[in-house]
């Protein structure tokens, strides 16, 4: 029972979703916020793991949200 509830979990993707903006938004407001992000003198360290968490909070202070479809 644990297994299968697992793989169903597992099939589902992960997508940003706005309020007030379509889906075909996000990619260009994400890649506007990583460049930003690689501005940042702290980040330009080459660390990915930093760079993605400082893209995803801009993002989410927009009010995109990361949800299971």
């Amino acid at each position: 029972m644990v297994v299968a509830g697992f793989l169903l979990t597992a099939c589902s993707s992960p997508e940003w979703v706005h309020p007030n903006k379509p889906s075909s938004e996000c990619t260009s407001d994400y890649n506007k916020y990583e460049t930003a992000a690689t501005h940042d003198p702290k980040l330009q360290q080459g660390n990915q793991l930093l760079l993605l968490n400082a893209t995803e909070r801009c993002i989410q202070k927009e009010v995109w949200r990361l949800i299971e479809q």
